[in-house]
């Protein structure tokens, strides 16, 4: 070659192509992700297989639940009819055929009528009220509410040693007549009927 430049020497410089550094940046950058993609899909596995720690529940979540009462109709205890009841009648006051008329008024309403006549000493003019009602302790939720809608304004008493099933109506020195019929016919039909009770139930 002519000129100024001249290759000296039986040895040649190697001709090598410039390295391609971006190339391995991309590909090491790339690798990366692949592998980071890699390792949380793996993860998203375990934690769908495992549930993540957290307990499953079809209802959803305890605070999407509402709790509401519910009212429901409850029988009342199979209560006697009148006609199945048998009143002794007892005069506490010191007015004479007050037991008399006062069952009389009673037998028309269909009770039983069991012994009229006078108080025993127990309670002799000593009812200041208008009458006891007394009877054995299974007649407190049964016979006794009954008779009682015939005076409501007596006190009520069991008595755990009496037997049989009569009850007694003591009439004392407040005594002056029997509830009104149309009255006393209410609150039977009322003591009667179902009583509406609450009942818990959740939602959600």
């Amino acid at each position: 070659m002519g000129g100024q430049y001249r290759i000296k020497g039986d040895k040649y410089p190697r001709m090598r192509p410039p390295r391609r550094r971006g190339r391995l940046v991309v590909l090491a950058v790339a690798s990366a992700a692949v592998l980071g993609m890699i390792g949380w899909g793996t993860l998203q596995l375990i934690d769908v297989f495992t549930g993540g720690g957290r307990k499953a529940s079809a209802a959803g979540p305890k605070a999407d639940c509402e709790t509401g009462a519910t009212p429901s109709a409850t029988s009342p205890a199979a209560l006697p009819k009148p006609g199945g009841i048998t009143v002794n009648v007892f005069n506490a006051t010191t007015r004479s055929g007050l037991a008399r008329q006062t069952a009389d008024e009673l037998k028309k309403r269909g009770f039983k009528i069991g012994d009229v006549g006078n108080a025993d000493k127990k309670y002799d003019k000593k009812v200041k009220g208008t009458g006891i009602l007394l009877g054995p302790a299974a007649s407190l939720n049964t016979s006794l509410p009954v008779l009682a809608t015939q005076l409501t304004a007596a006190e009520l008493r069991t008595d755990a040693a009496r037997k049989g099933a009569d009850v007694d109506l003591i009439l004392g020195n407040g005594f002056k007549e029997l509830t009104k019929k149309a009255d006393a016919d209410k609150a039977l039909t009322a003591l009667a009927e179902p009583k509406p009770t609450a009942t818990s139930s959740k939602s959600c």
